[in-house]
């Protein structure tokens, strides 16, 4: 029964569809329960050393891989023939924006992953779920660096061609797409293994703050409605002004008069 079982069938043709499900059901099922959690919980307050530089470089070199990515691999094949974009071209732009994205997100993960297993307020502060996915990513940049030593071999273009083939076909329901990816180098499959494990964490770790983008701040009127009292005049309300509590050895005289208006620190109307 299980003789012609593949394990390549069973990671790159089945568990892409049971990724792309568990994350988008997990994502709204955290959203509509524990809308609070989404959040991305910065440890700033604790300490600011290395939060800085470490986030910038972080965030900046892994948005820049993550839409490399995205555009690299669903960008159609025929779309790059008809704008006359050769396949090796298209490879060199990746190993030279990919590789300065990866090196930089590298250097900041690194330091934002020392930051939190070094300092103890930190540490004591972080979930496993924190740490697991900050050293999942540093792992994955690892190892994407890893696949521009093996890209450098071969600049035609065709490995390129592969990946993009197979992100297509997954997409487009292909159930014979994982045989695209059968004969490439086992570095390519760890580093699309991995992918996948990033997404399946992505709805039960810090990672869902990415789909928070404030982008209505842009437009917003304001956000916090202040009034002065400068200028302000004085209303009579018709109330009884209350009572100054009496200075010892003397007592307070109770207004009479509805309008009347107490000076401060008298206990008299004033005339």
């Amino acid at each position: 029964m299980f003789g012609n079982f593949s394990l390549d069938f069973l990671i790159f043709g089945i568990m892409p569809y049971a990724v792309l499900a568990i994350a988008l059901f997990a994502s709204i099922a955290r959203y509509e329960r524990d809308p609070f959690t989404w959040k991305s919980s910065s440890s700033q307050l604790l300490r600011r050393k290395q939060l800085i530089w470490g986030s910038v470089l972080f965030h900046v070199g892994i948005i820049v891989l993550f839409f490399g990515h995205l555009v690299g691999l669903f960008t159609p094949v025929w779309l790059l023939d008809t704008l006359g974009i050769s396949y090796g071209f298209k490879q060199w732009m990746a190993v030279i924006i990919g590789g300065t994205a990866g090196a930089a997100a590298f250097v900041g993960c690194s330091m934002l992953l020392h930051r939190r297993l070094v300092d103890p307020r930190i540490r004591n502060n972080s979930s496993w779920a924190d740490i697991g996915i900050l050293a999942v990513l540093w792992l994955q940049i690892v190892v994407g660096m890893g696949t521009i030593v093996l890209t450098l071999q071969h600049m035609d273009g065709a490995k390129m061609v592969q990946f993009m083939t197979w992100s297509q076909s997954v997409m487009g329901l292909q159930i014979n797409a994982w045989t695209e990816v059968v004969d490439v180098h086992w570095l390519y499959k760890f580093h699309i293994f991995l992918g996948m494990v990033i997404l399946i964490m992505f709805p039960f770790t810090r990672l869902v703050h990415m789909l928070s983008v404030p982008i209505r701040y842009l437009w917003r009127p304001g956000y916090q409605i202040v009034r002065t009292r400068q200028g302000a005049r004085t209303v009579r309300t018709g109330l009884m002004p209350m009572r100054d509590v009496p200075a010892p050895g003397r007592s307070a005289v109770p207004p009479t008069d509805p309008d009347a208006v107490i000076r401060p620190g008298r206990g008299q109307p004033a005339e």
